[in-house]
């Protein structure tokens, strides 16, 4: 039965699984310690195991021209670097059950942009697709001011994270496309995406004299943080590489039944007190992602 489903589709359903696993991951590995060390580790391993694989299919070094550069850079800065530190402070805070919906919001702020800046239209389908995202996100802040962990004021300020880190994640696919256009791979973007987040991250760290020394580091927690380094990496080359083969229309549906997977998985393997899941959270993720999809497939 395998043989006949195609290969775009599993591809993004191996991009979805892997998005989940590494929500929970992070969830897992910063019990203790500090998403910005969760951050370092996941772009560390990141680059171990993209490096090789961009120079064996791709070539990093002859696809670039001077705009697509710039391009892949600013994306890194922009998604891979800041989308991904307010993202992964949000799984910290709030869960990866209510932070992963929220940053499956990605696609309305991309659209908002590509109105704004492109001056592209919205149609009935589009706008309704938008709602959808918005009442989402809405009753998911009601759920987790009601539901959460913690104090409901501390939640609910606590959910700018994830909506910084969805806001994030929208506009940096605005910025890569432009290095897609110049005919760079995916694999050579995913790489200087990938080099030009570390440098900066590291960078800024080391501004504030915050980088985090080795011995800093819980033995336990690290090894979610590889493997959530590993699920990311697993979810970046075959997302890629399902839109490379297959249609967004495919694809985007897929992925993006990401948050579900964390709903599914937390309520099985993880901690009460770590995860807090009910049925509205789960109903409510719903509109988020019809919504999501909806902006995709009708943008």
């Amino acid at each position: 039965m395998l043989s006949t489903l195609p290969i775009g589709a599993l591809l993004a359903a191996v991009g979805a699984a892997g998005l989940a696993v590494q929500a929970l991951c992070i969830r897992y590995g910063t019990v203790r310690s500090q998403s910005t060390q969760a951050l370092l580790v996941v772009l560390a391993v990141n680059l171990v195991a993209l490096t090789p694989v961009a120079f064996a299919f791709a070539d990093p070094f002859a696809e670039f021209t001077q705009r697509s550069l710039l391009a892949f850079v600013g994306a890194g800065l922009v998604g891979t670097m800041a989308g991904r530190a307010f993202y992964y402070e949000g799984i910290k805070r709030i869960g990866a059950s209510r932070s992963e919906p929220i940053k499956a919001s990605q696609p309305l702020h991309a659209s908002l942009l590509a109105v704004v800046v492109l001056g592209e239209v919205v149609t009935g389908p589009h706008f309704v697709s938008m709602l959808c995202i918005v009442v989402g996100i809405a009753l998911i802040t009601w759920e987790t001011a009601q539901n959460g962990l913690t104090s409901g004021e501390a939640n609910t300020a606590a959910l700018v994270f994830p909506i910084m880190g969805a806001v994030l994640y929208g506009i940096e696919p605005v910025i890569a496309m432009l290095g897609f256009g110049e005919g760079t791979s995916a694999l050579s973007g995913l790489l200087v995406k990938t080099v030009s987040a570390t440098i900066g991250f590291v960078a800024y760290l080391s501004w504030r004299r915050a980088v985090p020394a080795l011995s800093a580091y819980n033995l336990a927690e690290l090894r979610w943080l590889v493997a959530a380094g590993l699920a990311n990496t697993t979810f970046l080359v075959a997302y890629y590489s399902a839109l490379e083969v297959s249609t967004v229309a495919v694809v985007v549906p897929i992925v993006q039944s990401s948050p579900l997977l964390v709903i599914v998985l937390s309520a099985l393997f993880v901690r009460n007190d770590l995860e807090r899941i009910s049925l509205r959270l789960g109903i409510y993720t719903l509109f988020v992602i019809a919504g999501a999809v909806g902006v995709t497939v009708y943008g």
